[in-house]
């Protein structure tokens, strides 16, 4: 049974309404990105790691790819901890050391 299409507007509607929108915020990515190649230092983050797996997720042809990186970017653990060790969030969480 085919699946019904949950968009209202056609193909070329949605690209022309939200392409510019989006087009934006790739270069807003990549700018961020050529940023910290340019820094002085390079170190390793646990939320760089997650943004290059939600960039492979993207170049998926998959119709979950939302649910896939809202996934990737949330924090799946339901064990309390006994202390937060930053004020606020970090847009992704932190591996666990086994």
């Amino acid at each position: 049974m085919p699946q019904k299409p949950t968009c209202p507007m056609t193909h070329k509607e949605t690209v022309d309404r939200y392409f510019l929108e989006h087009r934006a915020k790739l270069l807003d990515i990549a700018s961020f990105l050529d940023r910290l190649d340019r820094s002085e230092s390079v170190e390793k983050d646990y939320r760089i790691d997650s943004l290059l797996k939600c960039i492979q997720v993207l170049l998926e042809e998959n119709r979950g790819r939302t649910e896939t990186i809202l996934n990737i970017l949330s924090d799946s653990s339901t064990d309390p901890i006994d202390i937060a060790h930053e004020q606020g969030a970090s847009g992704a969480p932190k591996p666990t050391n086994p």
